[in-house]
């Protein structure tokens, strides 16, 4: 199936390719890959389920690397990204022994399509209005970029973060729970995050959103960016805090990493690690080639043409291979100066 012709250009509501994308490769995942619905979001008529996969054994103290996307409906590429590599990692699995004999000492977990709904009605909320990853009860230091922080005024504008009674939207509590249960109890996690959106350029960020006081852990990102670097010499990726672009109110991956290190105690700067990273890869590259993608709301986050779109999966395997390799052989480089 053509992911690009079914996934990206589809316009109506009642196919939903990366669904089925998702739960084809769940189906046909091999032994140790194992796939649940973590909630059910309602659209309509309509229910659509938040699938997670783990693969490796059930013990969450183990190395373990995190693959998210599809946090905001509208970045689909995001999404395809995720699925196409654990699609070809289930494939070779099934042959690669060493590569299936990795996951003895290592796990993968992974929440491909995290706002299902937004996804499904073409929006960058989920179904109730609500940014996702502007949701969590997280309070940026000092002010933020109008709208774009974060805003409580409707969510009829975008970046919308609920109402500031209620509780997080089940999207978020669901990807909380999940990360809580399967990836931050890991001696040693990393997370990718995956999106798309802002800027010309491929971003991976490190946290934090909310502030630009320097991140407690970069100790580790210093050297998980210095293996980085020398393993791929000529790699496309521009390093930073994600408070070097913007601060923003209410970003999950802030929410979470401050609950581990609390929980976590001082036993967090000495023998365990979490390092949450994001991949922001840069649509306005694809929308300078392209400028009628303006006039779409899918072109603004997405390549829309067929070379650019199988690009972009070549461009990214890479990267989501070296973070499954650096987790699992993390004694390696991570108590190294």
């Amino acid at each position: 199936m053509d992911a690009f012709n079914y996934g990206l250009l589809r316009t109506d509501r009642q196919s939903f390719f990366e669904l089925d994308w998702l739960e084809r490769i769940s189906a046909g995942a091999p032994s140790g890959a194992r796939a649940r619905c973590l909630a059910d979001v309602r659209v309509g008529e309509r229910s659509v389920p938040i699938w997670s996969i783990v693969v490796g054994p059930d013990d969450p103290d183990l190395p373990t690397y995190g693959l998210f996307a599809g946090v905001h409906g509208l970045e689909r590429i995001g999404t395809h990204v995720a699925l196409a590599f654990l699609e070809s990692l289930f494939a070779r699995m099934r042959w690669d022994t060493p590569l299936a004999a990795l996951f003895e000492k290592c796990r993968l977990v992974s929440i491909p399509l995290l706002n299902p709904g937004g996804m499904l009605l073409g929006r960058r909320s989920n179904p109730s209005g609500v940014d996702l990853m502007r949701n969590a009860p997280v309070e940026a230091d000092g002010k933020v970029p109008f709208l774009l922080g974060g805003q409580r005024i409707s969510p009829r504008l975008p970046w919308y973060r609920g109402a500031v009674d209620e509780p997080m939207q089940p999207e978020a509590q669901a990807f909380v729970d999940f990360v809580e249960r399967e990836l931050t109890p890991s001696r040693a996690a990393l997370a990718l995050d995956v999106h798309s959106g802002f800027g010309r350029i491929d971003r991976l960020w490190f946290p934090y959103a909310r502030t630009r006081q320097m991140f407690p852990g970069i100790d580790h990102v210093r050297r998980f960016k210095s293996l980085l670097d020398r393993s791929y010499p000529h790699h496309v990726y521009w390093i930073e805090q994600q408070s070097d672009s913007y601060t923003t109110h209410g970003d999950l991956w802030d929410y979470v990493y401050d609950r581990w290190r609390i929980q976590a105690g001082e036993e967090a700067h000495r023998s365990r690690f979490f390092i949450p990273w994001t991949l922001e890869m840069g649509s306005w590259a694809w929308v300078r080639k392209s400028p009628a993608q303006l006039f779409s709301s899918l072109g603004i986050f997405n390549p829309m043409k067929p070379h650019r779109y199988e690009r972009i999966l070549r461009r990214h395997m890479f990267l989501l291979e070296f973070f499954l390799r650096a987790v699992r052989n993390q004694e390696r480089w991570s108590l190294n100066p």
